[in-house]
């Protein structure tokens, strides 16, 4: 048996409770999701989502990749292939991944995946329209995204002033926040915080949280009151 006696893993605060980053956007007839984690199936199942129209991919890191498999389910509902939007470093993961998906001949159930390639130009899913904005995660190239007044921007611990512009005026902006020691790859508490009053928007959750931040409610006290922690299964509607 695997256990852990982390203060953020035994803490009974629900909020505590994280499982990997991901995020599903809504309209009145559009349903997608930002990311497939190893704990997409549960995160479906949790959140009673029985219709996802597309998957939008922020890069290829299999803490975000790896659930792509469990697309079927909803492959066998609506009968049609499910709509993948990834940059090309991101596709050709998906294609050396899930290769089942793409074979000529193929195994019955299957994913049934229409994988369409995606760069810096906005584009729209159904009825949503949706902005990527390039981050900087170390070196590798990752995509955030902007839905109309929300912006989601996971992985990253830069961002080029151009692609900042594209984030001002929202009025909900979730962004990583690691830990608060410094970090090769992600954002800081304080830089995200930092970022967060430079870009002046007036919501903000932070995400993409390790146990080693700490507690919920601990970390909460020290931000400014618009600038909070993100927890599963926070709702904002816009």
């Amino acid at each position: 048996m695997i256990g852990c006696s982390c203060a953020v893993c035994s803490s009974d605060d629900a909020r505590d409770q994280r499982l990997r980053t991901s995020v599903l956007i809504q309209s009145e007839a559009t349903t997608l999701v930002v990311d497939t984690t190893p704990d997409f199936r549960y995160q479906m199942l949790r959140s009673k989502t029985r219709k996802l129209d597309a998957v939008v991919f922020t890069h290829p890191h299999k803490d975000h990749l790896a659930g792509l498999d469990d697309i079927r389910a909803f492959n066998f509902f609506s009968e049609v292939p499910m709509k993948v939007y990834a940059n090309s470093l991101t596709e050709e993961a998906i294609r050396r991944d899930f290769y089942y998906a793409f074979s000529d001949t193929k195994y019955p159930g299957v994913p049934d995946i229409n994988l369409m390639t995606i760069n810096s130009e906005p584009f729209v899913v159904g009825n949503i329209p949706v902005i990527p904005i390039q981050v900087i995660h170390h070196k590798m190239p990752v995509l955030g995204f902007r839905f109309g007044d929300f912006t989601y921007i996971t992985d990253a611990n830069r961002i080029e002033e151009e692609e900042k512009e594209k984030i001002k005026g929202s009025r909900v902006l979730v962004l990583n926040a690691l830990r608060k020691e410094k970090h090769l790859s992600h954002f800081t508490l304080s830089e995200a915080v930092e970022l967060a009053l430079e870009l002046g928007i007036p919501e903000v959750y932070l995400t993409h949280i390790s146990h080693q931040l700490g507690k919920h409610a601990a970390i909460n006290e020290e931000l400014p009151g618009h600038i909070q922690l993100a927890y599963d299964g926070l709702t904002i509607r816009l």
